[in-house]
Parts: structure tokens; C-alpha cells; sequence
């Protein structure tokens, strides 16, 4: 197995390219089905790298074997949260699989990954020798993983945390890296309490078995001004759950009853929760393109942080509900944000 492609130093932006590239692939394809019959692995990067660099530079494809069909093609932002919605409108927009090819936005774990050997920057690299150093902080959802392997020993710091990436996905699956990894650091030295990659998946699938459901927690804190603020937001709080809500639509209700420190009290509060509930029903029957993910109350006013699928148009079906709100001038900000930047302290 081979990696094709890096990321680049091109700044994420848009898709572009996306129908092109399935009209050319249409085109292509009898010429790359005879190449990749023929392992000719090369010429087959020739044709596939600029066509994907085209939908956009920074995107990461490879050529593996499929769940379904004879072989996948996998066009990933590689943990780039900023181009993980061009990778899914793009797999969205490929043609429907069939024997010989299947379409995918991210790498899927492996079953057989421990058997795997990777080439990484001209290195054989095998995962049954990958040691990992574990630890999950007090209160957190992530798992700080520190890697070892032999061959670490005579790679530098960059193909080191290249090789752990790489590894990780095909142990985990690119999108439970997403969720539940956090640091990831590639050491020369086997850390003291190592144990081998294959516990891995084990001990996420215990982590994550703690948090089934929706939840949502309540935090407090204070503005840039030093005024109280509270906030609920979901919990976990994950981009990559929702990889086509990239727009961000903010809901900014002001309100006239509130204590000394600017939160809402009385009628201002039951409204505000009258609200809450409304715009839930609402989202709801979105048919999954809007998910609320957080909302806070400060200095007289709440704001309430969706993000969408721009296909869906939510901001459109949301503007009589928001237009519904009585306790002051209501304001609706709506902006492209893939990487969920906005409500960054809030991710989990």
C-alpha cells in the first residue's frame, strides 16, 4: 500500500472542481482500470494527483483495497477539519460503486491493520511493532497517544508523526481519530508503559462508551469585558460528526429581564427557553442538515450557535421563528465556517 499526495501549503478554502472531476474521471477510467490492473502504480499517480489537486491542493488521496468492491479511491483532508466537507461533497458526488471501484472521504479502520506494512517517505513501516504510550487526562474525552516503532530510531521528527498519523487511521479509522485522539507526539524512546497498537481500538471503544446520546453540559465564565457568562453546549462537541455543517449561523436574541450580573431572570428567561425549544422543533425537522450545537447568555443577550449543510438553507427556514422574538431587536449572522472556529473553546 502506497500513499499518493501530501498536503500542501495552500490555505483551505471552497471545492471547486468537484463536477469536473467526476467528468473526468468518467473519461479516465478505462485508461486508470487498465493501470491499476497492471500495478502500475506510478503513471496511475500521474493522472489521479492533479485531477484531485484540482478539486483542492491540500487534499490527500491513495488507492486501497475496498469494503465492497475490488478497490476504493479515499480523498481525505487528513485531519484538516477546514476541508473535511470539500472531501464528503465530493465522495457524495461520485457515482454509485460498483464491483471494481467504491468512493471515500476518509480512511476506514483496518481489521487487518496489524498485518499492514506502510511506505512512508521511502520507509517500510509495520504495525505490529508500533508501541503506544496512553493516557487520557482527568475530565477529558481524548486520548493523548505517545507512539514508538524501531525504524523511529532512523526517521526524522516529521516522518515520525507522519508514520503515527498514518497509523492511526488504519488502526482507528480516520473519523474516530477525529473524536476521540488528542496530542499525538512520535518518540526514539519506547515510552515505560507502552503497549502494543492493537489495544487501541479497546480503549477508545471504552472511552467512548461512557458518552452514547445526546448530552449537553453547562459552563460558566466571564466576557472579554469581565462580565459573567453562561453557556450550554452539547457534549461531545465534534465537527467531524457533522461534516457538512459548515455554515454558521448565529441567532443573537437580546433580552430586557436579567440579574446583576446580565443573565436572563422571569419573563426573559421562560421566553428565552420558549425559544430554545421552538428553534430545537424546528432543526429538527431540517431532516438532518442543522445541529444547535451551543448557546450562551451574557451582557443582556443570548446567542445561539447553529451550523448547517448550505444546501439545506436554514437561515431561510429559520427567519420567521427568529423573526417570532418580542424582548428586543433580534440579529441573524450567518458565515462560512468549516473549521467551526467561532465556537472553538466549545469543542470537545
Amino acid at each position: 500500500m502506497r500513499l499518493f499526495g501530501r498536503k500542501s501549503e495552500a490555505d483551505a478554502g471552497p471545492a471547486e472542481g468537484i463536477g469536473e472531476f467526476w467528468t473526468w474521471w468518467a473519461e479516465a477510467r478505462p485508461e486508470l482500470d487498465t493501470m491499476v490492473a497492471a500495478g502500475e502504480t506510478d503513471r496511475t499517480a500521474e493522472l489521479i494527483g492533479p485531477a484531485v489537486q484540482a478539486v483542492h491542493p491540500s487534499l490527500v488521496w491513495e488507492i486501497t483495497a475496498g469494503l465492497s468492491a475490488d478497490r476504493a479511491l479515499v480523498v481525505t483532508a487528513a485531519g484538516d477539519p477546514e476541508l473535511r466537507a470539500v472531501a464528503h461533497r465530493w465522495a457524495a458526488a461520485a457515482p454509485a460503486a460498483d464491483a471494481l471501484w467504491e468512493f471515500h472521504p476518509s480512511r476506514w479502520a483496518n481489521p487487518q491493520a496489524m498485518d499492514l506494512t506502510l511506505d512512508v517517505d521511502g520507509y517500510e513501516f509495520t504495525l505490529d511493532k508500533l508501541m503506544l504510550g496512553l493516557r487520557v487526562p482527568h475530565g477529558s474525552l481524548r486520548i493523548e497517544v505517545i507512539a514508538y516503532h524501531p525504524s523511529f530510531t532512523i526517521m526524522d521528527d516529521d516522518t515520525r508523526t507522519e508514520a503515527t498519523l498514518l497509523a492511526l487511521d488504519w488502526i482507528l479509522g480516520e473519523d474516530d481519530v477525529a473524536r476521540w485522539v488528542g496530542d499525538v507526539s512520535a518518540s526514539a524512546f519506547e515510552p515505560i508503559d507502552a503497549v502494543p497498537a492493537v489495544h487501541l481500538p479497546g480503549v477508545v471503544a471504552d472511552l467512548a462508551s461512557g458518552h452514547q446520546g445526546e448530552q449537553w453540559a453547562l459552563m460558566e465564565g466571564e466576557t472579554a469585558t469581565g462580565a459573567r457568562l453562561s453557556a450550554t453546549v452539547r457534549y461531545p462537541l465534534r465537527p467531524v460528526d457533522y461534516p457538512l455543517f459548515d455554515r454558521h449561523i448565529t441567532i443573537t436574541l437580546p433580552y430586557t429581564h436579567r440579574d446583576g450580573d446580565g443573565l436572563p431572570i422571569g419573563p426573559s428567561l421562560e421566553a428565552l427557553s420558549d425559544f430554545e425549544r421552538r428553534l430545537a422543533g424546528q432543526i429538527g425537522r431540517l431532516t438532518g442538515s442543522a445541529v444547535l450545537a451551543a448557546h450562551m447568555s451574557a451582557e443582556g443577550q443570548r446567542t445561539f450557535h447553529v451550523y448547517a449543510d448550505p444546501a439545506g438553507d436554514a437561515a431561510a427556514h429559520l427567519a420567521k421563528l427568529i423573526a417570532s422574538w418580542k424582548d428586543g431587536h433580534p440579529r441573524t449572522d450567518v458565515a462560512d465556517d468549516p473549521g467551526w472556529i467561532m465556537i472553538s473553546p466549545f469543542l470537545s
